[in-house]
């Protein structure tokens, strides 16, 4: 038996399941409402799949935005698949759960933040702006307040 209890990644599986869950509800019955989600994913990570000039484009984070115009949406116990519009071009993408960093419903003001020890360690972010221009008027859309977004470093030793 372990010598302490590792809530931090007890919490990080619990909020990639309801993410999975929220998906999995979406990919059945479509977004409800307003609803729509801001997804922040590592495109370093070795089971994440997109298109070279994307990981190019977006060498360690990439945000993508589900609201107007997807496709192909199917959520597994591992991650999803998508395609989404980059400009007129619709493109395929898999982000492992695992890969996420950010989900974030602006519509309701609900959010998730999943923080490594790595991303304490450099103090650094790299972030890149939102690209997957996903609105029915092909503008950028805003990129989402911090609300209520549920951080687990105060988790934390």
């Amino acid at each position: 038996m372990a010598r302490s209890i590792d809530y931090g990644n007890l919490m990080h599986r619990a909020m990639r399941g309801l993410i999975q869950e929220v998906l999995t509800e979406v990919q059945k019955n479509g977004l409800p409402g307003a609803h729509h989600f801001f997804i922040t994913f590592d495109t370093r990570h070795p089971d994440a799949k997109l298109a070279d000039w994307l990981r190019e484009r977006y060498p360690s984070e990439m945000t993508v935005v589900m609201q107007h115009w997807y496709d192909g949406l199917e959520a597994t116990d591992e991650g999803f698949s998508i395609t989404l519009n980059f400009g007129d071009a619709p493109e395929p993408l898999y982000i492992p759960y695992d890969a996420i960093q950010t989900f974030v419903d602006p519509s309701v003001e609900f959010g998730l933040r999943f923080e490594t020890q790595d991303d304490e360690d450099d103090g650094e972010s790299d972030e890149d702006e939102i690209e997957a221009e996903d609105t029915e008027d092909g503008a950028a859309p805003e990129k989402p307040a911090a609300g209520d977004v549920v951080s687990l470093d105060s988790f934390r030793k």
